[in-house]
């Protein structure tokens, strides 16, 4: 079963300006083993316990990553107004053709406090859901908060999250 789009599986190029603030490029770390790269747009996304809940992935370093081959790239942002205009940013960066060589599988917005959302910060994460290729949400979980294992406290997002990830990386 395909995982369903958000919005745009590929760059637009030149009709999408250039972001206020872009991330750098830069050639990932040699012998990693993944399957895809973690990407923070901003510091304290959640990335590092992202890469021990849903397994597969590796930290970008806050950094596309350049290769000779295409690499997957799942960007991440915490669902605070300030981690949500970083997403917007990485992904109009993507959409206006300034990184190459990217196959973005989408984004992972992670909560950051408990509870609902102010409807401003609901329109945002929708705005920017229709800027990448897909989204997923995880909410927030007291115990990583509190220093706990990722894998002994895994809400239930994680599993497709984990599930739609390995489809689209998995060798054709």
């Amino acid at each position: 079963m395909p995982v369903e789009l958000t919005g745009p599986a590929a760059p637009q190029g030149a009709g999408v300006p250039p972001p206020e603030q872009a991330l750098p490029v830069a050639p990932p770390r040699l012998g990693d083993n993944r399957a895809w790269w973690w990407l923070g747009v901003h510091g304290g996304a959640g990335v590092s316990t992202l890469e021990r809940a849903v397994p597969g992935g590796r930290d970008a370093g806050r950094a596309w990553p350049a290769s000779a081959r295409t690499e997957p790239v799942v960007l991440v942002a915490r669902s605070s107004a300030h981690g949500l205009e970083a997403a917007q940013n990485a992904a109009q960066q993507w959409a206006s053709g300034m990184v190459t060589g990217i196959d973005l599988l989408g984004l992972v917005v992670v909560a950051d406090v408990p509870g609902r959302r102010p409807k401003i910060l609901q329109n945002l994460v929708r705005l920017v859901s229709g800027a990448v290729p897909r989204m997923w949400e995880i909410p927030w979980v007291e115990h990583w908060r509190l220093g706990e294992p990722p894998l002994s406290h895994l809400p239930k997002e994680c599993a497709p999250l984990a599930r739609d990830l390995t489809r689209l990386t998995r060798p054709v």
